[in-house]
């Protein structure tokens, strides 16, 4: 297991009203791979600790790690996180963690990726690496969202020159003509690149998400072994 190193925040970016991000400064970090994960240790005066694992958020051109976290309000960790942390401040991280859920442009395309909420956060990873390895590999981009303000990386997905399709679940910007629903199978067919095209697939999301998502994809003709999921459930931050 990879020792714990000493992180420092150097910024916090506020993405959505309940998720922000931070750059971290890892001395000694030896680089990570888009769509792996660290861990991360908070300690309190008193010596009580709390860990959680995030997925790095940063492409690997960047150097040190990025993590966006969303709060949950009874979580331990997140909303210090998302509130409270200020540049400066220190904390613990240990990896890069996971070999399965990753993504390096040597490995070409196609590239699907699908997204509920926060699931986002390893496929931008891999979107920002394809951007900056300036990967010609096609690139499409399934975003289940609450509402157009939970949407993470509004802003920068427009220009990493992947396309990306939005579907909101309770409210819709005014005169919207896309998507209004969960990600279903009918919606997987019209937008995943076909079967035949061999696409690299990668689904984060809660796991309700991830294992429909998985499945429906399988019975629409794509094989499994190109399919890589990541799941979390609704404890712990």
């Amino acid at each position: 297991m990879a020792e714990w190193l000493a992180a420092e925040v150097r910024e916090v970016l506020p993405e959505t009203p309940s998720a922000a991000t931070l750059r971290l400064a890892v001395p000694g970090w030896r680089g990570h791979t888009a769509g792996q994960h660290l861990d991360l240790r908070l300690t309190a005066e008193d010596g009580y600790t709390a860990q959680r694992s995030y997925s790095i958020a940063s492409a690997p051109e960047d150097g040190d790690p990025a993590i966006t976290v969303e709060r949950l309000d009874d979580g331990e960790v997140s909303p210090y996180l998302v509130d409270d942390a200020q540049p400066g401040d220190v904390v613990e991280v240990r990896g890069p963690v996971g070999g399965w859920f990753v993504w390096m442009a040597d490995r070409g395309g196609p590239l699907f990726l699908v997204a509920g909420g926060s699931g986002i956060v390893p496929l931008m990873a891999m979107l920002r690496h394809r951007a900056r390895a300036g990967s010609d590999a096609p690139a499409r981009l399934l975003l289940s969202a609450r509402r157009p303000e939970d949407v993470i990386y509004a802003a920068e997905l427009p220009g990493l020159g992947a396309e990306t399709v939005h579907t909101y679940t309770r409210a819709t910007p005014t005169d919207w003509p896309g998507y209004a629903r969960r990600v279903d199978r009918a919606m997987l067919a019209e937008v995943a690149f076909p079967p035949d095209e061999r696409p690299w697939i990668f689904v984060c999301g809660p796991t309700a998400f991830v294992e429909t998502v998985a499945e429906d994809l399988v019975a629409l003709g794509h094989h499994a072994s190109r399919i890589r999921t990541e799941r979390f459930g609704a404890t712990g931050g």
